[in-house]
């Protein structure tokens, strides 16, 4: 079983430069201004010229307007859109059309419950995550990247017809038990491989993708 990973908040070109070279599979740019990790679309325009096409560039957006999707899109070559909020299947199908470009559903999993919720999204998303739902009593929780695990194991045996990726609180100590647990074949992290929210840090990065090359 080949597993390749996604680093995801990269707002510096150090960052970026690591990624791509220590073999990510995707790379993501946020684009949610209360997030620590949020760039601007000109700066993730750099970002994504830089990254170029060995990875797939991808946009995290929560809740967007077609305003702000517009705007990056004129200036960012995006090659996949994240859709982290609370975006219907309608939604996903209508920004998928607009846009010509493949979108990701993101399933925040606190329960089974949540889980079974992703087959709404099998007939309009290209890819699915299954995330991390944050406590109820998380202060200044965002919609993603809270270094929160979940109980990987109530994605054992799941399959759906599109691929997935497997978030939330990822590490180098855990990332190989995730994957065992769950099954997952793509794995995505931001909060893993950071000194602190929004500052990506190498070292970390290398080690990450490293660990998952040798699964």
């Amino acid at each position: 079983m080949t597993v390749t990973a996604k680093i995801c908040g990269i707002n510096d070109p150090v960052a970026m430069e690591t990624a791509v070279e220590a073999g990510a599979s995707h790379v993501g740019l946020v684009f949610y201004p209360p997030s620590p990790r949020s760039v601007s679309p000109e700066q993730a325009a750099d970002l994504a010229t830089l990254a170029g096409t060995r990875v797939t560039r991808t946009g995290l957006f929560v809740d967007p307007d077609d305003a702000l999707i517009e705007q990056v899109l004129a200036r960012v070559p995006l090659d996949l859109l994240q859709l982290h909020g609370k975006e219907s299947p309608a939604r996903v199908a209508n920004l998928k059309r607009r846009t010509g470009r493949k979108v990701m559903k993101v399933i925040r999993v606190g329960s089974s419950t949540d889980i079974d919720g992703a087959a709404a999204f099998t007939d309009v998303a290209d890819w699915l995550m299954f995330d991390a739902l944050p406590p109820k009593d998380m202060k200044n929780a965002l919609p993603g990247g809270n270094a929160v695990a979940f109980d990987w194991r109530l994605l054992s045996g799941r399959e759906w017809p599109l691929p997935w990726m497997l978030a939330g609180g990822l590490t180098v100590d855990n990332v190989a038990e995730a994957v065992r647990l769950s099954g997952a074949t793509v794995v995505d992290t931001s909060s893993g491989v950071e000194d602190a929210p929004g500052r990506k840090n190498s070292e970390k990065i290398r080690a990450l993708l490293a660990v998952v090359s040798a699964l």
